[in-house]
């Protein structure tokens, strides 16, 4: 018998089965993607404190008070955790220093909004650690997907902020020969100088001394300062 020659009730609640299982299964992806989201969260949080490294499907289980398959179940590998990570701290490393500056007007207003964000954060990470400086020295001669996944978030940032010198330049608040690069190859060393000199040796005032750094910068590199000398070839 074809489902047309069913009575019309037998169909019909066959049609209502349907439709409850499918919503039973969006409710489960949705607790699903939930319970990741909680679980990267937890991740961070941990690789935060020792590194990305220290990372293992085991803690985050521990700290989530769940069996480590329930944990294997949403992360392959602990590689797969790994990454997830770096892209959770990537977006919210973004959210943070970045979206807010484009209300700003191009040029020196957004350097300057995208350096007070970024010391704001660093604040914090003092306290925390940065999970892409702690990456670097771990992952730095160690090919694959993890380091992949460090460099490319690092590398969008600084191109994000070096676009933003280049605008500066364009709007006429920095010099036209600035050397957009160069600028934020100054003010990226301000920020890893701050780290080590802040959270590894505990030195007073350096703080205050990235942000003089960066008045020096913009001081060096602004529309009334002289001419840079020739720059090295090497």
């Amino acid at each position: 018998m074809s489902v047309s020659h069913l009575p019309r009730h037998v169909t019909q609640i066959s049609a209502d089965d349907a439709q409850r299982a499918i919503g039973g299964e969006v409710r489960g992806s949705h607790k699903g993607q939930q319970t990741k989201t909680a679980i990267v969260d937890a991740a961070l949080r941990l690789a935060s404190q020792v590194g990305l490294e220290g990372l293992s499907i085991g803690a985050v289980a521990e700290i989530m008070q769940m069996s480590k398959s329930g944990v294997f179940a949403h992360f392959g590998a602990r590689e797969e955790l790994q990454i997830s990570v770096v892209r959770e701290y990537f977006h919210r490393f973004e959210q943070e220093v970045f979206t807010p500056v484009l209300q700003l007007p191009r040029g020196l207003p957004r350097v300057e909004a995208l350096f007070a964000n970024w010391m704001k954060r660093v604040a914090v990470e003092l306290q925390s650690g940065c999970i892409f400086i702690s990456g670097a020295v771990a992952f730095d001669d160690r090919p694959g997907a993890v380091r992949d996944a460090l460099a490319n978030s690092v590398n969008i940032w600084l191109g994000a902020f070096r676009r933003a010198v280049v605008q500066a330049r364009q709007e006429g608040h920095l010099r036209s020969d600035a050397d957009a690069d160069q600028i934020a190859f100054e003010i990226h060393g301000l920020i890893l100088a701050l780290h080590y000199e802040a959270r590894f040796l505990n030195k007073p005032g350096s703080i205050a001394r990235a942000h003089a750094g960066f008045a020096h910068v913009l001081a060096t590199y602004g529309r009334g300062a002289p001419p840079a000398a020739p720059s090295p070839s090497t």
